[in-house]
């Protein structure tokens, strides 16, 4: 049964707009759970754009709600995250620059950091996933750091099919990535950038257990409600 995790960063976005307490992420994680979303994801920015430490800290103590917690490999927010002991958690690239996660992580270059990251988290029971690029190669790599899932990094095919351009190839290296990983023990998730459309496509790859939508969700739920929304994607994902 494919999984659909709804990412409600954006909320906090709109909050953060008028500095004050309304929209609720605390609410919106409760919320979204009732409308039939099987997790919810937060990202933890460096930077605090959107999640901050405390809505981390309520989110993850709702009983009976799956918490994907997305982090960066700096040392500040892996403590903050092993103290709030998420059910899941997320290795992403983190460039304070950036607007979005703009593709998978450098595993050759933080090999020995993320292993160590890997470890702690392993220790405490959390399911660890990396969020990588459709490359067999990082899918070997994340297979030796003994962690649990990956998370494929679906932006550029997300583009492709928003943009009407070829897809292809990039749903080639995506299907090729997804069954390397099924055949090593990986349990295969996909993410960003997706809407109807693409995640429709995606979900005929049999080796996605798990999509991590939030961007569009939030959007498109201005137009037609959350609850509307969230089960426009679960009657994607299962068909």
């Amino acid at each position: 049964m494919k999984r659909l995790g709804v990412n409600i960063d954006h909320i906090a976005t709109l909050r953060n707009a008028r500095g004050e307490f309304h929209p609720d992420p605390y609410f919106a994680a409760k919320f979204v759970k009732k409308q039939g979303a099987d997790s919810i994801t937060i990202h933890l920015r460096d930077d605090r754009r959107h999640i901050n430490d405390l809505d981390a800290k309520n989110i993850c103590s709702i009983k009976n709600l799956l918490v994907n917690l997305e982090i960066s490999i700096k040392d500040e927010i892996v403590k903050n995250a092993l103290k709030i002991r998420p059910n899941y958690i997320c290795i992403v690239p983190e460039n304070r620059k950036e607007i979005t996660t703009e593709g998978g992580l450098n595993l050759r270059k933080n090999k020995n950091q993320i292993k160590k990251i890997i470890k702690k988290f392993k220790e405490k029971n959390i399911r660890t996933s990396l969020f990588i690029n459709p490359s067999q190669k990082d899918v070997l790599i994340s297979k030796e750091f003994n962690v649990d899932c990956i998370e494929i990094h679906t932006g550029k095919f997300a583009n492709l099919v928003k943009s009407q351009k070829k897809i292809k190839n990039e749903l080639d290296r995506i299907g090729k990535a997804c069954k390397l990983a099924d055949n090593l023990g990986l349990e295969v998730h996909a993410g960003h950038g997706l809407d109807y459309r693409s995640t429709k496509i995606l979900s005929k790859i049999k080796e996605i257990k798990e999509f991590n939508i939030g961007h569009f969700i939030i959007g498109e739920s201005i137009f037609l409600g959350i609850k509307t929304v969230i089960r426009k994607f679960k009657k994607i994902i299962k068909s």
